[in-house]
């Protein structure tokens, strides 16, 4: 077993070990002794997994509730979420109790959320299904559901108390789905490890999955460590956010993945940098190269004009201006501000 330490909010695990799923009740029972857990997942998830870990958390002696929703982003909103606190509410659960993820990241950010503000903070642990979440989303305590305006623009920072991570659950996405998370592993290559990006480009992920997770949660439990409510170097995480989260708000969050229009956004802010003397020339189609190697689109089917304008609704955006993120080269990372009205003349609009 791999274990990591996260020291923010009182400290929490991240433990890394095939067929841990199985056990997960130990696990969570040496940190969290309490009476009842709430139980989330989705419609896709809970049929594979769902019976193995409530099972795993009775024979600990916890009473087990489930709440289970319609898996997609599409079920990503205040609705759900109020359905979940509802949900905890009917059946008792107090300030001691636990909520569990179980699931991929949108799964994470909603019942994290809910556990934030149900009694104003209770406990949850997450047991990310998904490969995005695995490297990305269940460690850092982003929690977040979408507006009509937006993506993420509702939520709060809330840490769990423990991240359970188990590859073999990786054995049962599609190719579509490991693709979209290796968009994020890529992306950590690219802010901060040039070793981890070329190790992804010349590798079969596969292969080496369980190395590209270990290296990725070490890579963000630091920057989280050293900046948990993203003032300064976590915005760094945001490398192709700020244009994918534009693209996802363009299709309506159901035509194209996360992971996929991150990718995109990677090779959009890259291009523009390089003509603004930001970022090394050839850059950007190296990302492009690697994306394509793991059947990740690199453009989109929405003008760039289209997309400048649904970044307006970005998080990251301040009174005057965006702050994009961009590297320098491959594993360098850095945050440059661009004022509102130089942002279509920066994308050559």
């Amino acid at each position: 077993m791999k274990k990591l330490r996260v020291n923010v909010a009182g400290g929490y695990d991240i433990l890394i070990e095939k067929g841990l799923i199985s056990s997960c009740g130990k696990y969570i029972k040496a940190v969290k002794p309490c009476k009842k857990v709430c139980l989330v997942s989705d419609t896709n998830v809970y049929p594979i997994y769902g019976n193995t870990v409530k099972s795993s958390l009775e024979n600990e002696g916890y009473d087990v509730f489930t709440y289970i929703y319609e898996a997609g982003e599409q079920s990503k909103t205040t609705d759900t979420v109020i359905k979940m606190v509802e949900f905890m509410s009917q059946n008792e659960l107090t300030r001691g109790d636990l909520a569990v993820a179980l699931g991929g990241g949108v799964c994470g950010d909603m019942t994290g959320f809910a556990a934030a503000i149900y009694l104003r903070g209770i406990d949850f642990v997450q047991i990310p299904t998904s490969l995005l979440a695995q490297v990305d989303s269940s460690v850092g305590g982003k929690t977040a559901v979408d507006l009509p305006t937006g993506k993420n623009l509702c939520g709060a920072f809330h840490q769990p108390a423990l991240v359970l991570i188990d590859s073999n659950t990786l054995n049962t996405l599609t190719p579509h789905f490991f693709a979209d998370g290796m968009a994020e592993a890529i992306k950590m290559g690219c802010i901060k490890s040039k070793s981890l990006f070329d190790k992804i480009a010349d590798e079969n992920a596969d292969d080496i999955i369980d190395d590209i997770i270990f290296e990725c949660v070490s890579l963000k439990a630091g920057v989280v460590e050293r900046d948990e409510k993203e003032h300064g170097e976590r915005a760094l995480l945001n490398f192709g956010h700020t244009a994918g989260h534009a693209i996802e708000k363009l299709h309506n969050f159901t035509t194209i993945s996360h992971g996929e229009a991150v990718g995109i956004g990677m090779v959009l802010v890259s291009k523009a940098a390089e003509n603004n003397g930001l970022t090394k020339i050839g850059t950007a189609k190296r990302i492009a190269d690697v994306l394509k190697k793991y059947n990740l689109p690199v453009s989109d089917t929405n003008s760039l004009k289209d997309i400048i304008t649904a970044m307006n609704a970005d998080k990251k955006r301040t009174g005057t201006g965006v702050k994009f993120v961009f590297i320098s080269e491959i594993g360098k990372g850095f945050i440059n501000p661009i004022n509102n009205e130089d942002i279509p003349e920066f994308f050559g609009v």
